[in-house]
């Protein structure tokens, strides 16, 4: 079980410059067609465990979040341009991964959906309260909401000081 922080948190706005949230998940739309929609999921893992293996790929962390059309995957990168090159990456898994959910999708129309989003955290403004380390801050660091980080809007403007 993870060590709780008790107290108020956020993320170091410091250590987090340049990082960005991506989120990605599926949606399953005939749930019926498993041929479809499971090598879709069974695809992740593998692509999560080469980017955990490598702490050059610029991935900092992940969660996997369960909703009642399909997965999401939280990440936390370094930066845009590493989540850029591991897409495009000819030698990633992620190539072939998204050759494949397009032939399946041209196949079986409808059947299971790929859906993505990036935040960059420029300007973030996170707040942990007695949790353990997650989200943001346990990818770049936590520090204590004190001072200068009291308030949400004083916590949201450090973050975009730290980029300009």
């Amino acid at each position: 079980m993870s060590t709780i922080a008790t107290g108020r948190w956020t993320h170091d706005p410091a250590a987090g410059a340049g990082a960005v949230t991506f989120l990605i998940g599926m949606t399953v739309n005939k749930p019926w067609r498993v041929d479809a929609w499971l090598p879709v999921f069974a695809a992740m893992p593998g692509m999560l465990a080469e980017l955990s293996r490598d702490p050059d790929s610029g991935l900092l962390g992940y969660r996997l979040v369960l909703g009642g059309r399909g997965p999401t995957v939280v990440q936390y990168w370094r930066s845009v341009e590493q989540l850029y090159a591991y897409a495009s990456d000819p030698t990633s898994r992620h190539r072939p991964a998204w050759a494949a959910f397009n032939r399946r999708a041209r196949r079986n129309p409808g059947a299971v959906g790929i859906w993505h989003e990036t935040y960059p955290a420029a300007g973030a403004e996170t707040v942990y309260v007695n949790t353990p380390g997650m989200g943001l801050a346990g990818a770049v660091g936590a520090v204590p909401v004190s001072g200068r980080l009291d308030r949400a809007r004083d916590r949201l403007d450090a973050g975009r000081r730290t980029e300009e």
